[in-house]
């Protein structure tokens, strides 16, 4: 967790609640996220569905569809964690998309439209989108060409959620009078989760649960699954005291009372992550002040709760 400013100083009682590292076997995996390498073919739902076979669980779903053809990253929520992954839906993405132009054009004209396409751009969702058609503004953060060869052009693109990569081709295409299409993409993060060693296909998956049922070995598992703690990491937080985590789960808003910690740079309308002591999720809410006016406050409603993660009566009931 990022350094945070101090409000207050509080202790946490060790009985209640767990280090989300630390969490019994079972526990760790109701409450984990699979970082997936998605392979070419398979739908995003069937994923879904192939993992939880495999895990043998009730319930599990995936951050931020893929179509069929897309490889890469795509997050898994199990069972409780299925929640969680509402939060990366507004997290940023990062995709390696091979462009196809349809005419030669030079490279120097793929590298200037590649410039101009960086920052806020319009675009209207395709239409076979599951969004509604209409004109909406999208910011690209960086595009890093890796190589052009002829009429393929190969690039590394970051963008803000929502940003639709083969309208994004089809657009430079039309800017440069001669069309494009995207030949291939493959998507490297969404949020805190990466092209790195937590990535895991379904045949590491299957093995390590064999690895846990067959041999007694947690440890595979231990290393496919993470805490759902990870799907929070890329919003701003606020650590509560133990006194205050029940009456979250019970759905009430934060008040400036119960605030330990909290992250720097804090807007209002900001989504941020309630975090324990011990660095468990509790909910996600919407800020209604900023850093120093939440800092300076002693009292008020500082944080609408939105969505709640954590089981009431994880943490014993003070409130009442």
């Amino acid at each position: 967790m990022a350094e945070l400013l101090q409000k207050a100083y509080g202790e946490t009682d060790p009985h209640y609640g767990s280090i989300p590292e630390e969490r019994p076997l079972e526990e760790h995996l109701s409450k984990g996220i699979i970082n997936l390498d998605k392979p070419s073919g398979p739908t995003s739902h069937e994923i879904d569905a192939w993992v939880k076979r495999i895990l043998k669980l009730d319930k599990t779903g995936h951050g931020g569809t893929l179509d069929p053809r897309v490889t890469g990253v795509l997050p898994i929520g199990l069972d409780t964690a299925t929640r969680s992954i509402q939060l990366l839906l507004e997290a940023p993405k990062e995709y390696v998309c091979l462009m196809r132009l349809h005419e030669d054009v030079g490279e120097a004209k793929i590298r200037d439209i590649l410039g101009e396409f960086t920052g806020k751009i319009f675009q209207t969702p395709p239409m076979r989108s599951a969004v509604k058609r209409e004109l909406r503004v999208r910011t690209i953060y960086y595009v890093n060409i890796l190589e052009i060869d002829g009429q393929d052009a190969l690039f590394r693109i970051g963008c803000e959620a929502g940003t639709y990569i083969r309208k994004y081709c089809h657009d430079i295409g039309e800017a440069l009078g001669v069309g494009a299409h995207m030949a291939e993409l493959r998507r490297t993060r969404v949020g805190d989760f990466r092209e790195d060693d937590t990535l895991k296909t379904l045949q590491d998956v299957t093995d390590a649960y064999h690895y846990w049922i067959e041999d007694g070995d947690e440890a595979p598992l231990r290393e496919c699954v993470l805490p759902m703690e990870r799907a929070a990491s890329h919003l701003k937080k606020i650590v509560v005291r133990d006194s205050t985590i029940d009456a979250v789960c019970h759905g009430a808003d934060l008040a400036a009372g119960g605030i330990l910690q909290i992250s720097e740079g804090i807007q209002r309308k900001d989504t941020l992550a309630i975090m324990t002591l011990k660095g468990e999720l509790v909910a996600a809410g919407e800020a209604l002040a900023t850093t120093t006016e939440i800092d300076q406050a002693d009292k008020g409603i500082m944080v609408n709760i939105k969505k709640v993660f954590m089981e009431p009566g994880t943490y014993p009931m003070m409130w009442k």
